[in-house]
This record gives structure tokens, sequence and C-alpha cells, in this order.
């Protein structure tokens, strides 16, 4: 009996055509999903997009992008784009109940992206977790810490947070405080330390440096020091502003507070 390889030669050319034009197609696309990106990244820079957003809608371009791909790579082997959609759809739901966190940490990036409540290179504290923004992805926000730690926080858990931006305003404020003895005129030390704090570095002339009484206890008055800086001083102003205190108060020959107690009592006959 005669076997006719015919039929068998006309699939095997069919399929192999498929699978040289699916790759061709990949390969076509992924080159192509590149250039869109590099033309992306050269538009944003252009306009002066901020950083946060260019890296935000990246992220979000390369994610459709090759889902797009896919979608017609399957369509070369005659998968019906509206059978995968659907697929897709369906598979969406089920991975969003089994992952809605994943998905609450996407739509929480989004609403950071809208409203802004930091960028990247800004100095805040979210979700317990104070320093520096690297990046606001799609799920997740890099912080380094001040003690050059990267930190991964779920974006969620940021939003959802507390957020303080130290970096929003032009300047903040430097809280610190300054013992004196009982014998020491507060005046004097006040008036010494406002013409000294001036003249540190990087300290902002408006709003001054405020340095008044806080309040009194067992060793004399306590003086509130609080000068103002920029975030990126904010730890050079702080220690010569500590600096400044010892120095001042040496030079003047002001005495080392002690606390000053008197035990009262009868001496039973």
């Amino acid at each position: 009996m005669d076997f006719d390889l015919q039929p068998l030669l006309d699939t095997g050319l069919a399929i192999g055509v498929k699978i040289i034009g699916a790759i061709l197609l990949w390969i076509v696309g992924r080159v192509a999903i590149k250039i869109i990106l590099g033309l992306l990244d050269r538009s944003t820079s252009r306009a002066k997009v901020d950083g946060t957003l260019a890296r935000y809608l990246r992220s979000a371009s390369d994610i459709i992008l090759n889902v797009v791909l896919v979608i017609a790579v399957l369509s070369v082997f005659g998968v019906e784009t509206t059978t995968f959609a659907a697929l897709l759809a369906a598979a969406g739901v089920a991975i969003g109940m089994a992952w809605s966190g994943l998905l609450s940490n996407f739509a929480a990036g989004a609403f950071m992206v809208i409203l802004r409540p930091f960028k990247v290179g800004d100095f805040v504290e979210a979700a317990g977790v104070m320093g520096t923004v690297q990046e606001v992805g799609l799920f997740v926000t890099t912080i380094d810490t001040m003690d050059n730690v990267r930190t991964i926080l779920g974006n969620n858990a940021v939003f959802s947070s507390t957020i303080r931006n130290y970096s929003h305003n032009s300047v903040r404020r430097v809280d610190l405080v300054a013992q004196l003895a009982h014998s020491v005129d507060p005046a004097q030390a006040v008036a010494m330390l406002q013409q000294r704090l001036a003249a540190i570095p990087n300290v902002a002339s408006s709003p001054g440096p405020v340095v008044e009484i806080l309040e009194f206890n067992l060793a004399g008055p306590v003086l509130a020091v609080r000068p103002y800086c920029n975030n990126d001083h904010y730890w050079q102003v702080y220690f010569d502003t500590n600096r400044i205190i010892r120095e001042s108060f040496g030079e003047a020959g002001f005495p080392v507070p002690e606390n000053h107690l008197r035990i009262a009592g009868q001496i039973a006959t």
C-alpha cells in the first residue's frame, strides 16, 4: 500500500512557515518596542516631564506593548484574538481575586503619579521608612534610607500611610535645645546665640533663627534653638548648631548646669 507523504509535507510546511513568521514577528516586534520606548524616553526628556511620571509611563507602555505583541504572535498560529482576549479577561479576574494586594499596589501607584505627593529625589518619610525616593514603579516605591539601605515598599503601604515630604518646602526647621544654669542671664545667652547662628553656613535668613526660653527645669532655663535651612543641609546645620552652642557657652564662661534640690523634713523626737 502506497503512503502519501504530500499532506504531511504540506502540513509541516504550513506549520514551519507559521513558526518562522512568529519568530520574525517577535524579533521585529521587540525591536519596534525598543524603538517606541526610546522615542518615549526622548520625548519625555525634551518635554521635561517629571522623572517619576516618566518612569511610570515607560513601565506601563512596556507592559502594554508586550501584551499586544504576544497577542499578535498567537494570531499567527490561528488563535482568535477575541478568544484570547476573553481568556485574558477571565485570567485577569482570577488573578485579581488572588492577587488583590498586587492590584491595590498598582492602583496606589497610579494615584501617586496623579496626585504627586512626592517625586524622585525627594526626602520623605512614608510607611515608617525615611529616605530619598529613587523610583516610583507600577507596584513598588524604592527608597534609599539615610544609612544607604535600598528599601522596597508596596505602593499601597506608602499611599495609605502618612507621607511627610521634607523636600517640598524650601526650608525646614532644626529643633535643638540648650540648657542654662540658674545663674546665667537668659537674655544674654539668647542674644549671643542669635548672632552666632546667623553666621552658620546655609542657615536661612528668612525665616531667621529662633532662640527663646522653652521651659524651666531643676538645672535652670532651657532654650529652644531653631535655625531654618534647606533639607539638603539639614545635618550640617544640625551639627554646626550643636557645636556653636557648646563653643559660645564655653567662651562666655557659663557654669555647667546642675540640679538644685532642697530636701525638707522633720526629725522625730
